[in-house]
């Protein structure tokens, strides 16, 4: 056998060097395993059980090579009565029919190796009392059974050819695996393009100038809690209604700087460093009505349905009736939920009124402000049901300048 120790060196060591190949997995598989062998008539030996072990490396999906040791003690058969040790060491290359990742991996082999027969009587008819080292091919076929990702069955059919003495012996095994999978060679998966460095790539990014280290949403934005284009981050007045004009720190404008934001200034052209009241308007405001409007919303919503037409009217008709007046439609909220919410809500709803009455009914939007004063001004107790209802409510404020 000292032949066979290079040869195994050999095998072992092609089993590692094959070339890295990009983003591929890599298994290595031991593979104990037991087999029966029918030998050659010529060799005078009987059928007997062969035990070995083999080294595989499967290094592309469907190609491996595998280096074996198999060894059996078999009786004679025929002549003078004793046994023969049996050794042999190969190197075998396997094609698989399917990826690792079925079940089921039926494949071909072909191979070549070395076998050593070394007994106690002749161990081939032509070879009569003499030890023998055989260089022998050998095909075959068989599958293997992916139990799990490590543990796999190994069915195999193989016929050799000893060249040495034109013999041809036939082996069935059957063995059981263990796998050691890695990838190999991989490079770092390409990522999408993102420009701005926020982690949203630029395909999806809606807002691809964010600066660096800013939090930013799913769509690449910064947080705007109240809708108004100003990150909450500069956001100076995080809490202005929807759709109010804001400068670039996120608060309403002031266009005559009167210190009245424009949504609530009905005196929008006012001289600059005059004295006005909280609607924008120089003199004084004075509030000689103020009724509820008995308009009902939805929960959590501003939505006015046209049944209220009729109580709005009310409103309308008052202006019309009194021709220097304005109205403020003031919008109250309960206590339940957060203040903040409360006051946003309550404000949607009172422009919500005020919105009936500058489009439908034709007030002048000059006369028309809305605010939102949430649970502020509550007219009953929040302490029920009841008390809660009655605080849900929208008013109009008629009012005179004198």
């Amino acid at each position: 056998m000292n032949i066979m120790r290079p040869i195994a060196m050999a095998a072992i060591a092609s089993t590692f060097a094959a070339p890295a190949l990009a983003d591929r997995q890599e298994t290595v598989y031991i593979n104990p395993f037991a087999a029966y062998q029918l030998f050659d008539d010529d060799r005078d030996l009987s059928e007997t059980g062969t035990f070995g072990v083999g080294l595989e490396y499967r290094f592309k999906p469907n190609w491996a090579i595998e280096a074996l040791f198999s060894r059996a003690d078999a009786d004679r058969k025929y002549n003078v009565p004793g046994s023969s040790e049996f050794e042999e060491i190969r190197v075998d290359g396997i094609y698989y029919f399917a990826p690792q990742d079925k079940p089921w991996n039926p494949y071909v082999s072909l191979g070549a190796g070395y076998a050593d027969f070394d007994g106690d009587g002749a161990t081939s008819v032509r070879t009569a009392g003499t030890n023998h080292d055989e260089t022998r091919v050998n095909v075959g076929t068989g599958f293997r059974y992916n139990v799990s990702d490590t543990i796999s069955l190994r069915g195999d059919l193989r016929e050799f050819h000893g060249i040495d003495e034109s013999t041809f012996d036939t082996q069935v095994s059957l063995g059981i695996s263990v796998a050691f999978n890695r990838t190999v060679g991989s490079a770092a998966p390409k990522r999408p393009a993102d420009t701005d460095g926020d982690g949203v790539p630029d395909s999806r990014d809606q807002c691809p100038g964010t600066p660096a280290g800013a939090t930013v949403d799913s769509t690449g934005c910064e947080p705007d809690a109240d809708g108004d284009g100003v990150a909450d981050v500069r956001d100076a007045c995080p809490d202005t209604p929807r759709g109010a004009e804001v400068n670039s720190r996120g608060c309403e404008l002031d266009s005559d700087n009167d210190g009245v934001v424009n949504s609530q200034d009905l005196c929008p052209n006012t001289a600059a460093g005059a004295e006005v009241d909280d609607t924008g308007c120089e003199g004084i405001t004075e509030t000689i009505d103020t009724f509820a409007i008995e308009v009902q919303f939805p929960t959590n919503s501003s939505v006015i349905g046209h049944a209220f037409d009729d109580e709005i009217r009310r409103v309308a008709d008052a202006l019309n009736d009194n021709p220097g007046t304005v109205v403020e439609i003031a919008g109250h909220a309960d206590n339940t939920g957060k203040a903040s919410y409360n006051e946003l809500l309550s404000h949607r709803r009172a422009e919500a009124v005020a919105a009936r009455l500058t489009g439908p009914l034709g007030v002048d939007p000059a006369k028309v402000s809305a605010k939102g004063y949430g649970e502020s001004e509550p007219v009953a107790s929040n302490d029920t049901a009841a008390g809660r209802a009655e605080n849900r409510r929208v008013e109009a404020r008629i009012q005179v300048l004198r």
